[in-house]
């Protein structure tokens, strides 16, 4: 059994709360953590090279741009589930004013080893709807 208690800063950006790893648990097909991210908060646009995500939204809302280009657009709320192939590069962000919780499962045991940045995607979300001072 895992009990969420300490974080690390995940590649993309965001704080991530410990759960099931390969680091943790010893697990080979998955991971699964909590992530919650705070108002007008953001990742890096970034994709999974080998593995899928699936995301069920606990409380809050996420916004996420996903695609080649970022070109689509989704609002995940509480009570929701979403679904990243792997290799779509993607950026969530919390655009409200109450912090979003969401679990984070993934068919890769190590969770951040296939993470790519994808910074040239990064300008195509526009800033300033991130921003915290609304």
């Amino acid at each position: 059994m895992v009990r969420p208690g300490s974080s690390y800063a995940g590649k993309q950006g965001l704080s991530y709360f410990e759960g099931i790893a390969a680091e943790t648990v010893g697990s080979t097909g998955i991971c699964m953590h909590l992530l919650t991210v705070p108002p007008g908060g953001r990742a890096k646009a970034h994709l999974h090279e080998s593995h899928e995500t699936a995301i069920y939204v606990l409380s809050g809302e996420a916004h996420t741009w996903f695609g080649d280009r970022l070109e689509e657009h989704v609002i995940v709320r509480a009570g929701e589930m979403f679904y990243i192939p792997a290799g779509v590069p993607h950026l969530p962000a919390n655009l409200s004013d109450s912090p979003c919780t969401a679990v984070i499962a993934r068919t890769d045991p190590k969770e951040q080893e296939s993470v790519v940045l994808l910074p040239e995607l990064d300008g195509l979300v526009p800033a300033e709807p991130f921003a915290t001072d609304r």
